[in-house]
């Protein structure tokens, strides 16, 4: 999406012939110098093919067309394996960082809420031979405690470095770890407990405190609490039968010479690693078994995907641990003896809510090459940077368009443009820490606007995956050299991907010029199944003539020749309107969640309706501007209620969707468009239950919560 040009055009047109020459005389040595020519070949070159000859596949990646990859090295197949051999061979590299925290105050805010502002310190290292003895003696503490192999054990606990060696601990000791959503509901966190029947869970003080100390007397099988804080503390007042350990008291027992002195039972490729509870987006989270087998396979199909990864590379880990993006970052990083600085999305950047104003934020200290994000996170970071765009004095907004769009233009042919970089977009890059050469998006789809923002801003390539929790996050990912836009890329080196016929969507793997349909992923990264859910196992989950396993997605998506994939729909997202046209509401939402005004926005159908409505959490910055511009007055609820604002902000959003879709295209998506709004004057965030750890919206939830706006917007009231 090109910026508008708001400049004299004979100005324009100097400007231009200046850049053409100063491109003619550079071009030859930078095409040579920086080998563009070898990466626009392999950005065309053909990254997939299907080995049946059928269109709808199973499709392979170009190296790997005769077999699967199911691991890195050879006869490392288990994850205790997988960390003794990075210990053995970064031994005295930094592995896990932790900032200190110099102080901690509270800030009063202009509408009297308090915010808590911390200073932070530097970056205070594990060695991976640190690391790897910290796990050994903690796994030999939980086993003096009773925790048996095979015998499942919980970790509830937000991300930070404790995560990763209380999970390496049980990956080494054969105790199959649950993992479970630091924000998940009171029910859900029971209802995971119970059915795993843990009887040790690993959490934070904080945790323990809000979250677990009020269902601990409805979790009968719990008898250890096992807390993760330096600092110990005393409970005094916990239910009968519970004892609460803290981390480094375990750690000193399990050192103790008798405790490691006991065998440990090492566990096999086909033995689980872990129990990973979904996000729950429509429902109770179902519990996701992983083999250590499934992991390593997929961590190497991802790896594989980073070029040049080595141990000079530097990952910020900030998302949850208990999502299977993050983990598998964290272990593809942790495999080729990467060093991960910890931060949490309150610390991230410099701006970030809980960093104190004039100190730094974690990226800017820890500087990382490496990074996953959400397409949430990363849109929040677009609309930011824009809005600061729009404040600019009239000759640096328009310094900055022009830029942005020479390099748009350059970087669609593979070309660079390191002038612009160091001159322009420098201060933009500057935000995730000046050093980041791949960022990691996965979770959710991200728009084209997005990704193109942050190919330019921040200078660095995007690899758009796509992989579920049952496929240990594996799937696709897109290589560095390909700039295109809505794709995820080749299947990986460890999966193969086939499409099957939908004929109720309409979605054919006959279909021209592409072929469609409902993806299948298979391979040595799908995983065992649901925990203690046959029938949703027998649905989901199948085993070929060839023995190979797939997992049915629930997504739609079609093969573009150079054997990339897209996705273009998701079967739970498809309502059919009262006159029978089939409604994408996923399409709806990515269409109009670039557009100013919305922060975020879900789109609602019924069935029996002939229209569309939905539900929008606004921009606070932009909504109020408009409602000055209306010379609307109140409070921040009463404008969100006020409908004059509702009417235009539904006028904005629909010029958003035609300008989206492009005025040729409208016609066929016109019925999509929301014909009735509600603007939400809360946020949706994790703690309100509205949207999962990943920032996917809860439809049900969400349902739910608007039922009485869902009656007024389809009644006429």
């Amino acid at each position: 999406m090109k910026l508008k040009e708001d400049i004299n055009p004979l100005l324009l047109q100097v400007f231009r012939s200046v850049v053409w020459v100063y491109s003619a005389i550079t071009f030859i040595p930078w095409y040579f110098f920086s080998g563009a020519g070898t990466n626009i070949e392999r950005a065309r070159r053909i990254k997939a093919r299907s080995v049946s000859g059928h269109p709808a596949g199973p499709y392979r990646a170009s190296n790997s067309q005769d077999k699967l990859v199911a691991w890195m090295h050879p006869g490392v197949d288990t994850l205790d394996k997988m960390f003794e051999h990075a210990a053995r061979m970064f031994p005295q590299r930094d592995c896990l960082g932790t900032r200190e925290v110099l102080s901690e105050e509270d800030e009063v805010q202009p509408n009297g809420k308090v915010f808590k502002k911390v200073i932070l310190g530097n970056y205070n290292w594990l060695s991976y031979e640190e690391a790897y003895e910290a796990a050994k003696c903690f796994g030999s503490g939980l086993a003096a405690l009773g925790q048996r192999p095979q015998c499942n054990i919980a970790i509830f606990c937000e991300t930070r470095a404790e995560w990763i060696v209380a999970s390496q601990a049980c990956f080494m000791y054969n105790f199959p770890l649950v993992t479970l959503y630091a924000t998940l509901g009171p029910l859900a966190i029971a209802h995971g407990l119970n059915e795993t029947e843990v009887t040790h869970i690993i959490t934070s003080k904080d945790l323990l405190q809000n979250r677990l100390k009020d269902i601990l007397c409805d979790l009968p099988k719990l008898r250890y609490v096992i807390v993760v804080d330096c600092k110990s503390t005393s409970w005094l007042d916990m239910p009968r039968g519970i004892m609460v350990y803290n981390m480094d008291t375990v750690k000193e027992l399990g050192s103790k010479a008798d405790n490691l002195a006991v065998a440990r039972r090492q566990p096999q490729s086909t033995d689980i690693a872990v129990i990973m509870y979904t996000s729950g987006s429509t429902g109770i989270p179902k519990g996701v078994m992983i083999s250590h087998g499934n992991i390593i396979a997929g961590i190497t199909g991802m790896a594989e995907r980073i070029p040049n990864l080595n141990e000079t590379d530097t990952y910020i880990g900030y998302l949850p641990l208990a999502h299977v993006l993050e983990l598998s970052a964290e272990l593809v990083c942790i495999s080729h003896g990467c060093r991960i600085g910890y931060s949490s999305p309150q610390t991230l950047a410099d701006q970030s809510t809980k960093i104190k104003k004039g100190s730094k934020g974690d990226t800017s200290v820890l500087k990382p090459t490496l990074m996953a994000a959400v397409p949430e996170i990363m849109d929040r970071i677009y609309k930011n940077v824009m809005t600061k765009v729009d404040e600019m004095s009239k000759f640096q907004k328009t310094l900055f368009v022009l830029a942005y769009n020479y390099k748009m233009e350059q970087i669609s042919k593979g070309y660079g443009t390191p002038l612009c970089d160091s001159l322009v977009f420098k201060r933009v890059r500057g935000l995730l820490g000046g050093n980041t050469r791949l960022l990691l998006s996965g979770g959710a789809p991200l728009s084209a606007a997005t990704q193109r923002f942050m190919n330019i801003c921040l200078c660095c390539p995007v690899g758009q995956g796509y992989g579920l929790t049952e496929t240990c996050g594996a799937g696709t990912i897109s290589e560095v050299w390909d700039y295109n836009t809505g794709r995820v890329g080749a299947p990986l080196v460890c999966s193969e991907i086939r499409l099957k016929d939908w004929e109720e969507g309409g979605y054919y793997s006959t279909d021209k010029p592409n072929p469609r349909g409902e993806i299948l992923i298979g391979g040595p990264n799908v995983t065992m199944g649901y925990y203690k859910k046959k029938c949703n196992n027998g649905e989901d989950f199948f085993v070929d003539e060839n023995g190979q396993r797939w997992f049915c997605t629930g997504d739609i998506g079609e093969f573009h020749p150079d054997g990339c994939l897209k996705i273009i729909d998701r079967k739970k997202d498809l309502v059919k309107l009262q006159a029978g046209e089939y409604v994408s509401l996923g399409k709806v939402e990515a269409a109009l969640k670039n557009c100013p005004l919305i922060d975020n926005i879900c789109a609602y159908a019924n069935s029996d309706q002939s229209y569309v409505i939905s539900f929008v959490v606004p921009n606070h910055k932009q909504l109020m501007a408009l409602a000055q511009q209306l010379q609307v007055r109140g409070t921040w609820e009463e404008i969100c209620n006020n409908s004059q604002v509702e009417k235009e902000v539904l006028r904005i959003i629909t010029e958003a969707a035609i300008t989206g879709w492009g005025k040729p295209f409208y016609r066929y998506y016109s019925e999509s468009i929301p014909k009735k709004i509600r603007l939400s004057s809360e946020p949706w965030t994790p703690e309100t239950g509205l949207v999962t750890d990943a920032f996917k919206l809860k439809r049900k939830e969400l349902k739910t919560h608007y039922q009485e706006d869902i009656e007024r917007m389809y009644g006429g009231k």
